[in-house]
């Protein structure tokens, strides 16, 4: 830092207070390297004048970012657990919204009970919390008047009976990431007409995963299919026509994928 002279000091003391003239009397000389010099010059790095240096700016605005990148983080992790915690009882969640978070699957039991037929049928909108991998087992189950269902990256897997018996299902989109279709998770999905996987990694469709879709005219598979579950779709007679015994095509991939595509 510049030293600064004592004619400059003088100069500056007098034009910011001069009744300090008029009532100290004797001004008293500021010599350069002294110690009043010194007080001087740390008082005015210190004082207002800081406050209206780039440094200062940076440093707020440091200060700033941090406490706000903080407090975010802290207010993610803290709405993760009232989550986890609150919306495990399908009561406390929004009137027509189901929840689809990272907790336990639905045992069968409960997905059964007739509280939770009664509440699914207002559900006309699935909500997907962050850094879930699976669409529980049972997490949809008796939607009846849901219509559209978007799953988010990131998912891997959908459970088993996931979605069965949603009855006015029309559109799903299917994630990149998906590589399962569990066990009887579009059972019953009466009103589904397209299903479209070409784009994910889809590796498996469990036993009877489309059973009784019987509007779906058009189904599309990718490559990396490898596994195939008995009666996938039995009684899809829109996809499948009577005169074709799907029972034939049980565990049989290169038949299933070669007539799918031939109906494109």
């Amino acid at each position: 830092m510049s030293k600064r002279t004592s004619e400059d000091l003088s100069n500056a003391i007098e034009i910011a207070d001069p009744n300090d003239l008029e009532l100290g009397g004797v001004e008293e000389e500021v010599i350069e390297g002294s110690e009043s010099d010194s007080a001087v010059d740390t008082a005015a790095v210190g004082g207002d004048d800081f406050m209206h240096t780039d440094d200062f700016r940076r440093l707020f605005v440091g200060f700033v970012m941090v406490d706000t990148l903080v407090t975010m983080r802290w207010l993610d992790r803290k709405w993760h657990k009232v989550v986890e915690k609150k919306l495990t009882e399908f009561e406390d969640e929004p009137f027509g919204e189901i929840i689809v978070h990272g907790g336990t699957d639905l045992s069968y039991d409960e997905a059964w009970s007739d509280t939770r037929k009664e509440r699914m049928k207002q559900v006309t909108k699935v909500v997907f919390l962050l850094n879930i991998t699976k669409v529980g087992d049972y997490a949809c189950k008796f939607a009846s008047n849901l219509v559209v269902v978007d799953i988010p990256e990131g998912i891997t897997s959908i459970g088993y009976a996931s979605f069965a018996q949603c009855s006015s299902l029309k559109e799903i989109s299917f994630p990149k990431s998906l590589t399962s279709i569990g066990k009887f998770s579009f059972n019953k999905c009466s009103s589904l007409e397209k299903v479209d996987l070409l784009h994910t990694k889809v590796q498996e469709l469990g036993r009877n995963a489309f059973q009784y879709c019987t509007s779906l005219k058009e189904m599309k598979v990718p490559d990396s299919l490898q596994t195939l579950g008995e009666d996938v779709f039995h009684n899809c007679y829109e996809l499948v026509p009577s005169h074709i015994d799907v029972r034939d095509w049980n565990h049989d991939v290169s038949a299933v994928v070669a007539y799918l595509r031939s109906i494109q």
